[in-house]
């Protein structure tokens, strides 16, 4: 599964499965434009790319701010001449809180890095991506958005909402060629995992609901990112792949 002469934008890289997906992009060949909110975890991830051969341009940006979403598209543009796979990931996590006590602003905050980042993601690549051999969009859901946990009412509307928006999106740019899937990853080891863990829920009452009997790994999530982004799903669009062990089974 090749990414060869290609330049994939990662959002949300700094850390976790964005780290893995765009080290995994660069290992097969791509260049990557590496964005997070946080300037040393984007250059540290930069920083292993190029060290193991890759290529790689570190970004800062707040993946809800228009401006900043323009800027490093631009940026993967200008860099590497083009662009041809972006891949919204950057979200943020909702602590297990019940509905009534789940403030406005926490509810705004979550739509606006989860779920509006892909929207704005989308309205400043696409014009590029139409550019492209073989354009790809990739939004990282999750199965809150198919199959919703106890207390996480903003997390799992904005992953439904991530769902429903690649649907339309595939829909809307099949035509000119640009291929649109979700991935769906159950409850994965990363640094977010603990604040979905703070409230009602547990670590391990989410690995009791998963029939593999673990929880995923990001390295699990970046292996379906490489296969969604490469040709080998040339004729995959408007999926949502659940990453999730047969947890929405």
């Amino acid at each position: 599964m090749t990414l060869e002469d290609r330049t994939a934008v990662v959002t949300g890289a700094g850390a976790g499965m964005g780290r893995a997906t765009a080290e995994l992009f660069a290992e097969r060949g791509a260049s990557v434009v590496v964005v997070d909110l946080d300037e040393e975890r984007a250059t540290e991830t930069a920083d292993r790319i190029v060290a193991d051969g890759g290529e790689a341009e570190p970004v800062v940006a707040d993946v809800s701010d228009p401006d900043d979403v323009q800027a490093f598209v631009d940026r993967a543009v200008d860099t590497y001449g083009g662009l041809d796979v972006l891949h919204n990931n950057a979200g943020i996590p909702q602590r297990s809180t019940p509905v009534e006590d789940v403030t406005e602003e926490t509810w705004d905050r979550i739509q606006d890095v989860n779920l509006k980042s892909a929207f704005l993601g989308a309205k400043y690549a696409v014009p590029h991506l139409r550019e492209a051999a073989a354009g790809v969009v990739l939004n990282t859901a999750s199965t809150s958005g198919i199959r919703p946990r106890t207390g996480l009412s903003a997390y799992a509307a904005s992953k439904g909402g991530m769902i429903t928006l690649t649907k339309q999106l595939a829909h809307e740019l099949a035509e000119d060629g640009i291929r649109v899937n979700a991935i769906c990853p159950v409850a994965t080891d990363t640094e977010m995992l603990p604040e979905f863990a703070s409230g009602q829920l547990s670590v391990a009452d989410m690995a009791d609901t998963i029939p593999l009997g673990r929880l995923a790994e990001p390295g699990d999530v970046a292996s379906a990112a490489a296969f969604l982004a490469s040709d080998e799903a040339s004729m995959i669009t408007g999926t949502a792949l659940e990453v999730d062990g047969g947890r929405d089974i």
